[in-house]
This record gives structure tokens, C-alpha cells and sequence, in this order.
């Protein structure tokens, strides 16, 4: 059993503004090399940040970093590279005091040393949006290779259901099943993403007429 609970957008507000300006300022940074938007994503865009305060870890952001067409010259390692030692310089003069690489994103996280626990964390994935799909750029750390592989494809209808659940004042009930979800699941594979969509697809079934 977790204590999971929502983290407000009052909470939440002063580190999203914080972390939008990191990215600005990385922007700016890499201008001349190439040009890339963001966009705030799963959780972090619905205004359902979860936090459980009984564990040492914190709350997170999820963005995707888009690049303009103008990335095309260069490879898959390098603009991880530019835009890793980017975010690690300037989140560092923002309090971040760790940078890490893992397969999927690049993670920023402000670490409280002295009680051992993650204050809030932030992970950044590199897309592209070209006429196949959205592709990221992914990190193998056993070779040390960078390529571009193809996003999974989204849960079919899943955005269309959420969208009806909100216009026909389903939402509550969305967001009190998916936190009901998070505090009961024991499956550490099982993670937010899949917890979202069951709760959408559960609601859909329950509430459409």
C-alpha cells in the first residue's frame, strides 16, 4: 500500500516556472547548432502530479524536447551530448545538483543530501516529429550507441475517452480512480502510463452512454 497524494498546481507552479526557464536559457544555449520547442507531457500536462510523502523520492516532471528540422545534421549522439552538457551546466546554477543519462531521457534532480531524499526531479526526452511517427533518440548502455527508434504508439482512442470523460464531468471520478490505482499496485512494471490508460479505458466503460 503507497500514500500516494496530488500534488497542487499551487505546489507544483514555482518549479515548473523554474524548470521552464532552464529550458529557455538551454535554447538559447544551442541556438546556433540547431533549434528545438517543448512540451510538458503525461502527468505534468494534466495537472495529476503524484507524490507519495512517505518514501524519499519526489515528484517529477515529464517534458519532450522537439527538434526543428534543423537537427538533421547532426547525429543522434551528438545532440544528446549538446543538450545533455547544456541541461547539466545551466540546471546546476538552478539548485539541480544531479544529471543523469538513462535509455529513454535526461533526468535533473534536486537532492536534499543532508535528509537522503529527492526534493522534485524532471526528465527530458528528445523527439522528432517526422511523417512516420514520433521517433526519440535512445541510449544503449551496454554498446554506448544513440539511434532513433520509433515512439510506441499511444493507447488507441485513449485521449478521444479522456476528453469525454472531462466534457461530461467525469473527471473527479477519473483522477480518484487513478490515485486509487497508484496507492493499491504492487507491480513495480506496472507504471504510471499503464495505470492511466486502465483508469481512463474503466471510467469510458463505466460512464458512456
Amino acid at each position: 500500500m503507497h500514500h500516494y497524494r496530488y500534488v497542487s498546481e499551487e505546489e507544483s507552479a514555482p518549479y515548473k516556472e523554474g524548470i521552464i526557464k532552464i529550458i529557455k536559457m538551454v535554447q538559447d544555449e544551442v541556438r546556433d547548432r540547431f533549434t528545438f520547442q517543448f512540451t510538458f507531457i503525461g502527468s505534468s500536462s494534466r495537472n495529476m502530479i503524484t507524490f507519495d510523502p512517505t518514501t524519499n523520492i519526489g515528484f517529477d516532471f515529464d517534458i519532450n524536447l522537439e527538434l526543428n528540422d534543423n537537427a538533421k545534421n547532426y547525429s543522434p549522439k551528438e545532440i544528446r551530448t549538446i543538450l545533455r552538457n547544456a541541461l547539466a551546466r545551466i540546471a546546476m546554477q538552478h539548485n539541480y545538483n544531479k544529471c543523469e543519462d538513462s535509455t529513454r531521457v535526461i533526468t535533473i534532480k534536486v537532492i536534499d543530501y543532508w535528509h537522503f531524499v529527492i526534493s522534485h526531479s524532471c526528465d527530458f526526452a528528445i523527439v522528432y516529429n517526422g511523417r512516420g511517427g514520433q521517433q526519440y533518440i535512445r541510449f544503449n548502455k551496454e554498446t554506448g550507441n544513440y539511434t532513433w527508434e520509433f515512439q510506441k504508439q499511444p493507447y488507441n482512442d485513449l485521449e478521444k475517452r479522456a476528453e469525454y470523460l472531462k466534457k461530461h464531468g467525469h473527471w473527479n471520478k477519473v483522477r480518484d480512480l487513478y490515485l486509487d490505482k497508484k496507492n493499491l499496485n504492487d507491480n513495480p512494471d506496472k507504471h504510471s502510463r499503464s495505470l492511466y490508460a486502465e483508469t481512463i479505458n474503466e471510467c469510458y466503460n463505466r460512464y458512456h452512454n
